[in-house]
């Protein structure tokens, strides 16, 4: 095939925003999925935001340095000519193509996904019909459009087609209202095989990455309060290190002293996230040196059973690590019980512990063997693809060797 005859596909992303590795492992998986699929694809940030994570200063130029960074993550994947940064503000400016090169991509692009749902439309996206939803974090734009809010129902509507990381959405025993007006369909976070090797050490404690504290984003529904920050679900488990020899880490970001105090006592270690979750590398090595994941899900996504399943425990999987993570109702999708198991109650949690212990080789190659028949980016992409009537361009060709990515924000 002539490589300018390419179909290309736009991925709408946030990496500057979220600087960190697992964010930027999200986008890649997408762009790097689609590539070998047979895709051209170029990555584009048009959100609007400030790139404040990445600026030491109030009057740094946020887009440079946004742009610096998109940069020099592509560039480890052989993406660096195929990105733009669209500084949606007073001055407009772009930064990786110009304005015309980008709207010329969006009118020939095959197909244009907004990722996390996370960028405002604008009419270079919307007119060619072929704008996709894709959301990450399912609930609150649900219940917004349920609950008639007008603004989200206009943001939606601009999208062709919708999917979601609600993987038992829209199944009975889902309480996340669905929607007639935008069919969401099911997609789970795709992931590279080849790209996550799994360490031949045998780590010795369960671990996990992410925030402890986030007090906002609860929402409201018919009465009763639907938490956003997962230290709520982790408290209820507070005393696991108590009922078990097993060790467990928590590699955290938005804890205090106290909070940390708190879990110590409980026989928890802790350690700060962004010394290594800044650098992809880093990030990638922590998960595939540590005996599997064990982690909680957000409240929202337990008591509505939206069927969540995160991008960090397919990561996991991928290394071959086995995941103990709470129920949300994903089994509908996933197959649980060897190498994945869900959990409600503390019993479910030692009962898991026991059983990886017990077998452990067995249930690492059960997580490998999920990652890869369930969630590689040839499974579940090329499923999107037919959902949308699409055919790809070619099947996935495994690379050879994983990279090193030295991607540090540094």
């Amino acid at each position: 095939m002539n490589i300018a005859s390419k179909k290309k596909i736009v991925l709408l992303g946030m990496m500057s925003k979220m600087p960190v590795a697992g964010n930027a492992w999200l986008a890649v998986q997408y762009l790097v999925g689609f590539q070998r699929l047979g895709y051209d694809v170029y990555y584009v940030e048009a959100h609007g935001c400030t790139p404040r994570e990445l600026m030491e200063h109030e009057h740094d130029d946020g887009c440079l340095k946004a742009a610096r960074y998109i940069e020099r993550i592509l560039r480890r994947f052989d993406l660096h000519h195929a990105w733009a940064y669209h500084a949606r503000n007073d001055e407009d400016q772009t930064c990786g193509m110009t304005k015309e090169d980008l709207r010329e991509l969006y009118r020939s692009a095959e197909l244009i996904i907004n990722l996390h749902g996370g960028t405002v439309p604008l009419p270079e996206h919307t007119q060619t019909g072929r704008l996709i939803y894709l959301g990450t974090d399912p609930v609150q734009t649900e219940l917004e459009v349920f609950q008639g809010v007008q603004e989200t129902i206009d943001f939606l509507s601009q999208h062709a087609a919708y999917f979601t990381w609600g993987l038992n959405y829209g199944r009975p025993d889902c309480q996340l209202p669905y929607l007639e007006q935008f069919e969401f369909r099911p997609s789970p976070p795709p992931i590279l095989g080849d790209l996550w090797p799994g360490d031949h050490r045998r780590g010795e404690m369960f671990t996990t990455v992410g925030n402890w504290r986030q007090p906002h984003r609860d929402v409201l529904f018919q009465g009763e309060v639907y938490y956003w920050s997962k230290h709520h679900e982790y408290l209820k488990f507070l005393e696991l290190p108590r009922r078990t020899p097993q060790k467990f880490e928590f590699a955290l970001s938005s804890y205090s002293a106290d909070d940390a105090q708190l879990l110590e006592t409980n026989g928890w270690h802790v350690r700060p996230s962004m010394p290594f979750s800044a650098d992809m590398d880093r990030y990638r090595d922590y998960l595939a040196g540590s005996r599997g994941e064990f982690t909680v899900a957000k409240d929202q996504n337990v008591r509505l059973r939206t069927g969540w399943f995160s991008e960090r425990s397919a990561q996991y999987l991928a290394c071959g690590r086995p995941v103990i993570t709470q129920d949300t109702g994903f089994g509908s999708e996933l197959p649980t019980g060897e190498g994945l198991f869900a959990f409600s109650t503390m019993e479910d949690i030692l009962a898991a512990v026991d059983q990886i212990n017990g077998a452990y080789e067995k249930h690492c190659r059960a997580a490998a063997a999920i990652a890869r028949e369930r969630l590689s980016c040839e499974v579940v992409l090329t499923k999107m693809l037919d959902d949308l009537g699409l055919a790809a361009p070619r099947s996935i060709a495994r690379s050879k060797t994983a990279p090193r990515l030295d991607t540090s924000l540094a």
